[in-house]
């Protein structure tokens, strides 16, 4: 079998990468992004250095979290109206994974009506460090309170602009929210079952990056040195698991965050420890292929792995002090779940879970009750 690596992103980074849209070749740009950016100024300053482009611009601000079909099919009608040639996502994940959508979208529909469609030159410029969607072949959309993965090449941005200077005005716990998905995808990634030694190398560095700057970050976002370290994280997080795909702990969380309406990020960090233990296999005898993984991560880190249960112990405590030291709360009760409407749903938010595209990665196969278990570990 031949493994493979592809990264179909041009990455810009650091400071005024944003100053590259005066270099972009075309006629019209449909912007992608959310009203708040339009409150900041920063969608006029996309739309000035496009202009010196020579490019007029559209934007379409109707963007929210958890972009359903409907924000899509919206954001459609408009990008065809716009006949733009360049695409530009300026926001979040939820903005780039709109964006996404939208270009998915328009593609299928005009194949369908047997019409040419001419792929826009897309340009994603990330307004946090999470998702790292801007290099990600990756969309999550919500439909009927469930949440669908597109996974196609098609989609994947050709440009990144990381530009942490965008990030300056962000709160605290989204800080924390989308940071901690970073961590979420390292992991993730580091044990998937199509790891490879390329997208290892990236995994490991982004884990060390958001040990070591997403606490600094979270006190003071500010900070242009620890911006930087941890948007470069999530951009890394979101090339290894492209190529190597996630896990269980996605597939929880898409489906808890489609039926509550928690954070990404958060839904991510409240199931993590419940399935790191699960794919060790904690509760007995610790030798799995995850355990391993979770072990040589720890070495990585500078943790504790005499052996595979000390190693995968010692990531997980690594975990929850993390959690702990960023205020984030510890179980899906906390999250002002109620137990009877969680009950009421685990059955369901399993079963779409085991269906979801990140499951067959997972690095041990879980059945509908495995993860129903481990729901109520997490409760």
């Amino acid at each position: 079998m031949v493994d493979k690596f592809v990264l179909k992103t041009e990455i810009n980074f650091n400071k005024q990468s944003i100053e590259l849209l005066k270099e972009v070749h075309g006629t019209r740009a449909f912007i992608v992004s959310e009203s708040i950016m339009d409150k900041m100024g920063y969608i006029k300053k996309v739309i000035d250095c496009l202009s010196i482009a020579g490019i007029s611009s559209t934007a379409f601000t109707d963007v929210h979290p958890d972009p359903d079909v409907k924000v899509i099919g919206d954001g459609m009608q408009e990008y065809v109206k716009s006949g733009a040639d360049v695409l530009v996502a300026l926001g979040g994940g939820s903005t780039i994974d709109t964006a996404k959508g939208i270009l998915y979208s328009a593609c299928q529909f005009a194949k369908e009506a047997g019409n040419e469609f001419k792929k826009p030159q897309f340009i994603a410029i990330p307004t946090t460090s999470g998702t790292g969607s801007e290099v990600t072949n990756f969309s999550v959309i919500t439909a009927d309170d469930k949440k669908i993965c597109i996974i196609d090449d098609f989609i994947a941005p050709d440009m990144a602009l990381l530009d942490s200077t965008f990030m300056e005005s962000l709160p605290p716990r989204v800080v924390v929210n989308t940071g901690i998905d970073v961590l979420v995808h390292a992991i993730e990634a580091y044990v998937s079952v199509k790891a490879t030694d390329f997208t290892d190398a990236l995994a490991e560095k982004a884990a060390r990056l958001i040990f070591e700057y997403l606490p600094t970050l979270y006190k003071n976002v500010k900070d242009p040195y620890a911006r930087d370290r941890v948007q470069n994280a999530s951009c890394m997080a979101g090339m290894a698991f492209t190529n190597s795909g996630l896990g269980i702990t996605h597939s929880l969380a898409h489906a808890i965050g489609g039926k509550f309406h928690i954070p990404h990020g958060l839904a991510n960090a409240l199931m993590m420890n419940a399935v790191m233990e699960y794919n060790a296999d904690l509760s007995g005898c610790a030798d799995s292929r995850a355990s391993e993984r979770y072990a040589q991560l720890a070495k990585v880190l500078q943790l504790p792995a005499r052996t595979r249960r000390e190693g995968a112990v010692s990531l997980m405590q690594a975990v929850k002090r993390l959690q702990k030291g960023l205020d984030i709360v510890e179980n899906i009760r906390s999250a002002g779940i109620e137990q009877s409407a969680f009950e009421s749903a685990v059955e369901a938010m399993s079963e779409t879970a085991l269906q979801d595209r990140c499951t067959p990665t997972s690095p041990r196969k879980p059945s509908k009750q495995d993860l129903i278990c481990i729901y109520q570990k997490a409760y």
